[in-house]
């Protein structure tokens, strides 16, 4: 096993890991921020909203994915693919810039928590005002500060190591803000991405003479430094040296057996089934919760020891599962592997599964989150 290949499942494991769980305390800080709410509305004699008892709070700025969104993101996938690959050439300068512009605020929110750590013996949370920019406290203002410093190290010197760590936070980032609903609308998104992924691997070479995936993924833009140096002739030693880059739409991992060998895995590899996994978890926490009725589907209880493992368990191992079998099967084909093809399949049907067997199915299928309204009146 190849020290790459191993890099590459610690990180992408541990960044599902992390941002599903930085979702769920988003949520459990929204939710705590909605009952003082409540208790300052009682205590002023103001009347409370009882229609967040109904849903679950959310909070701010998250996206939640329904039936439309999943059936559009596939073609409107592609049709960025294809933008991609026909004006590469005469629009890197935009990708670039669109790139850097929302890495550093994915990774400001990745370094967020490192920097509220940091800065709390000294800071009491207070926020500064920016005018019309709004307020930001001083751990935001670190983190964006950090985010912004590692985005300009990565335009001058185009290391690997600073494209990870740009990707790294857009993963977290995605996961963390965009929700899904339901089983059916995760199901509908894997599925439609599988096909995305296996048609742009397997089958665009027969029409566009070249793997579109692979061509995209591989190439590197020109440095906007460079090019503005160039346009302004600023400096010829300055429009040399600018390297060109590699926009981070993918983890690479250096091997340390074979020189300049790197391991690469696609950020929607990671992302995926990671807003799977951020699903289960915000699913395994609500039950945990709150007790649901209901029997097994099957008809027969499911054995103990199944109860003991959670949704999130059992999708992160079909998750790992998953990885191991795209890299068994791109040694073994020698070829760019859709790792999609293999992550569907590997944590989708052991969760359905699993959930047909605990009695789930149904209402993990349509309107998980629901509460129950019981009736106040008792039928005699």
């Amino acid at each position: 096993m190849d020290s790459s290949r191993v890099s590459t499942y610690l990180i992408s494991i541990l960044l599902i890991v992390y941002g599903s769980f930085r979702s769920l305390n988003m949520e459990q800080e929204a939710r705590e921020r909605e009952k003082e709410k409540e208790r300052s509305n009682l205590l002023t004699g103001m009347p409370s909203n009882g229609a967040t008892a109904a849903t679950e709070t959310q909070p701010k700025g998250i996206l939640t994915l329904d039936t439309m969104h999943v059936l559009c993101l596939p073609l409107g996938a592609s049709i960025s693919l294809l933008i991609m690959f026909f004006f590469f050439d005469s629009m890197q300068m935009l990708f670039a810039i669109c790139t850097a512009i929302m890495a550093t605020v994915a990774l400001a929110f990745l370094l967020l928590p490192m920097c509220q750590y940091i800065i709390r013996p000294c800071s009491d949370g207070t926020k500064i005002s920016f005018g019309v920019c709004g307020r930001f406290t001083g751990a935001e203002l670190l983190s964006f500060s950090l985010s912004v410093s590692i985005v300009c190290i990565w335009v001058l010197t185009g290391h690997w190591l600073l494209m990870d760590a740009m990707g790294m936070g857009l993963c977290v980032a995605f996961i963390a803000f965009v929700r899904l609903p339901s089983l059916k609308v995760s199901t509908l998104l894997l599925t439609g991405l599988l096909i995305y992924d296996v048609f742009w691997v397997f089958f665009s070479s027969y029409i566009f003479s070249t793997n579109v995936m692979v061509k995209v993924a591989t190439r590197a833009a020109d440095n906007p430094v460079g090019l503005v140096a160039r346009r302004l002739h600023l400096g010829g030693q300055v429009a040399r040296e600018a390297p060109k880059l590699s926009l981070p739409g993918k983890l690479v991992f250096p091997s340390m057996h074979r020189s300049g060998h790197f391991s690469m895995l696609g950020l929607g590899d990671v992302v995926m089934p990671g807003l799977l996994l951020c699903f289960v978890l915000r699913y395994d926490a609500y039950k945990k919760s709150q007790p649901l009725p209901g029997g097994c589907e099957a008809g027969v209880p499911p054995p103990r020891h199944l109860n003991r493992i959670t949704y999130f368990h059992c999708s992160l191992i079909g998750y790992f599962l998953g990885l191991l079998t795209a890299t068994v099967s791109s040694e073994i084909f020698k070829a760019a592997q859709p790792a999609l093809l293999y992550l569907v399949p590997f944590t989708l049907l052991p969760l359905l599964t699993m959930a047909y067997l605990k009695g789930d199915l149904r209402r993990m299928w349509s309107e998980p989150f629901i509460v129950q309204q019981q009736s106040k009146h008792l039928e005699v």
